[in-house]
């Protein structure tokens, strides 16, 4: 009997229609085009706009695109998985929300945080549900409405983050395709210089934390730059180098959408030229959760059945890690 593996079977995904540009933060910010293009390789982000919604509603619109695409029978799906920093609210599960809204009426379902390698770490966890062999289908969604813990007046981190959401379906595979393997790490040294205390039981909502303006996400550049670059490119060189694979080997690399500085240093490390590198931070910028399966999404017809894939991400806590992975169909 051969051995199960988890494959990706499906891909959705979905971002807002406003577009918040360079040149509009320009005049919100002290800052211009040419700064954030040069550091970030940002050119605009996503915003979502409409009162009370959040990230629920952008992880239901990437799961529906996915069911549509693929006439999959949301009744079909065993669990899904939400993978997000920014979730509807403390207590109510945002999965619990989305997998009704969806009509996947037979599916348990739970939120997953790891700031931004919380789809990374998801993927890792929908694969041993479908590997242990109890669960044929788990649909595993990154989403974030960063906007919601943004202070548009701190140019440090408005530049960077955007609204979106992807979804991916995980089924059993038996020709070797789907995870392979993975090196996932943290430290929770990192905690001070990436957060956002908004809410947390540490850092509960009052009159004092919102005037000084805890509730917004905070970032020590410098040093969440530097982690990011040595880290994720140390996982994935270490990922290739234990399963013997040379940078011939691989077709893509999927990375966390950061920093473009962030993603060519980590292609760089492992010798891979750039047309092998999935790119979209110009159009969306960072999405947290949602980076990676908008890459997906957005390059899902050029994936070919057996591409070796090696995803790669980092975020706050510290979080961070690699996974090796082959594609399981052609678009």
């Amino acid at each position: 009997m051969s051995k199960i593996t988890a494959a990706i079977t499906a891909v959705g995904g979905y971002v807002p229609d406003f577009v918040l540009s360079n040149k509009v933060l320009e005049t919100m910010v002290d800052t211009n085009d040419e700064w954030i293009t040069t550091r970030t390789g940002i050119k605009e982000r996503r915003i979502l706009k409409e009162e009370g919604k959040g990230t629920s509603f952008l992880a239901i619109k990437a799961a529906e695109n996915l069911i549509n695409k693929s006439g999959i029978d949301p009744k079909e799906i065993d669990l899904v998985i939400v993978a997000t920093a920014t979730p509807d609210m403390k207590a109510a599960s945002t999965a619990a929300y989305t997998a009704t809204q969806i009509g996947a009426a037979n599916a348990f379902s739970y939120d997953l945080e790891a700031a931004c390698s919380s789809f990374l770490f998801g993927m890792s966890t929908a694969a041993a549900y479908i590997q242990s062999g109890r669960y044929k289908k788990v649909l595993l969604i990154g989403a974030d409405k960063n906007s919601s813990f943004i202070n548009y007046e701190d140019r440090a981190t408005c530049i960077i983050f955007g609204d979106g959401g992807g979804a991916v379906l995980f089924e059993p595979n038996n020709e070797g395709l789907g995870l392979q393997d993975e090196l996932l790490r943290s430290d929770g040294k990192g905690r001070e210089f990436l957060r956002a205390q908004y809410g947390g039981s540490s850092y509960p909502i009052n009159a004092e934390t919102y005037d000084e303006g805890s509730h917004y996400v905070f970032q020590d550049g410098k040093t969440v730059f530097k982690n990011a670059v040595f880290n994720m490119a140390d996982v994935a060189e270490r990922i290739l180098k234990r399963n013997n694979l040379t940078n011939d080997d691989v077709n893509w690399l999927a990375a966390h959408q950061a920093n473009k500085r962030i993603i060519d240093a980590t292609a760089n490390r492992i010798n891979l030229e750039e047309k092998k590198v999935l790119m979209n931070i110009q159009k969306y910028g960072n999405t947290t959760s949602a980076t990676l399966p908008l890459l997906l999404h957005d390059y899902e017809s050029q994936l070919k059945k057996g591409d070796t894939i090696i995803f790669a991400a980092f975020g706050g806590g510290f979080t961070w890690g690699s996974i090796y992975f082959k594609w399981a169909y052609n678009s």
